[in-house]
């Protein structure tokens, strides 16, 4: 039987997680927001999944020009200026090392799947089944992204 929980309770860990593999990975500092979700038209989202005894994902979104921003300062490349693989190598990087340090703090026993990445103007992610979900803005200077933890309902 999976363990459901208040994912609101979550978001001061994720918001921990996330400044820290931020501080980390690319030295930026970054700090929760009460900014709406206000989505750019070129989006882009990084997901990893959770499975066992808690099953859930971890989604990571942000515009395309902050992909390329991150992309660039994570691996000391130049700014690409397309969404090409070092640019979803490093959106699928972030995804996963937040997703391995949120398995800290959900329940045990669950195993991370390998990361994904979409990007676009004009798609819709989407988590079949009944599932419950809890989106944390933040905010940095390279501007605003979303981390959103999904609980998939049985």
């Amino acid at each position: 039987m999976q363990t459901l929980f208040d994912l609101s309770a979550y978001q001061e860990s994720a918001a921990r997680i996330v400044a820290n593999v931020f501080d980390v990975m690319t030295g930026y500092q970054v700090e929760l927001t009460v900014d709406e979700y206000a989505p750019d038209t070129q989006m882009v989202t990084a997901a990893v999944f959770f499975a066992g005894t808690w099953r859930g994902a971890v989604l990571f979104e942000c515009s395309q020009d902050q992909a390329f921003l991150l992309a660039a300062r994570l691996m000391g490349i130049p700014r690409p200026s397309s969404m090409d693989d070092d640019v979803r190598d490093a959106l699928g990087e972030f995804v996963n090392m937040i997703g391995g340090n949120l398995k800290s703090v959900l329940p045990t026993g669950i195993g991370l799947s390998i990361p994904s990445v979409l990007n676009g103007s004009d798609y819709a992610y989407k988590i079949c089944g009944d599932n419950l979900k809890e989106r944390v803005p933040f905010y940095s200077e390279f501007g605003p992204f979303w981390v959103t933890l999904v609980q998939m309902v049985e």
